[in-house]
């Protein structure tokens, strides 16, 4: 249901997590009903580099964990039933990982890197299918189908 193009710059991760990120995306495709063949790029990062991003991107000086960058945004001018009758993919966009944070916060929260990974790919993943974080309302909205989502994987909270 969803191509998965991984880009591991460093070689952070192994193929097995690289499969898990695969299986993880087309789990969540499923769980929110994704109905169309979609595209989405992976790319795993150091903290510099991921800094660099988000000062370029977003005008924040700092790392961050996940940046997601859509490429069917909110302009209109995407229309999904266009490249589904030429029988092409919906690419969804990007979505870059600091392996770094992983690390550091898959220890600050207790959990295995596999949970952390696999929390930051879908946190990622719903940034590109719309969801957000601005305001109390869409971060639980958010927070709620992230988690039923890595429940439902076998990666829930107490799961690591």
């Amino acid at each position: 249901m969803i191509d998965v193009e991984l880009n591991d710059e460093g070689q952070f991760l192994s193929s097995e997590q690289l499969q898990l990120v695969k299986d993880v995306l087309n789990h969540a495709a499923q769980e929110v009903s994704l109905s169309q063949q979609s595209e989405v790029s992976v790319t795993f990062t150091t903290e510099e580099d991921i800094h660099e991003l988000n000062r370029e991107h977003r005008g924040i000086d700092r790392p961050t964990d996940v940046l997601s960058f859509a490429l069917n945004d909110e302009t209109g001018d995407f229309d999904p039933t266009f490249h589904e009758e030429l029988g092409l993919p919906n690419l969804l966009g990007d979505i870059v990982i600091s392996v770094p944070h992983v690390e550091r916060q898959a220890a600050d929260y207790g959990h295995s890197f596999e949970r952390e990974l696999a929390f930051l790919v879908v946190h990622g993943f719903l940034h590109l299918l719309g969801y957000d974080h601005m305001n109390e309302e869409e971060e639980k909205q958010m927070f709620t189908k992230q988690e039923e989502i890595l429940q439902s994987y076998g990666l829930g909270r107490s799961e690591s």
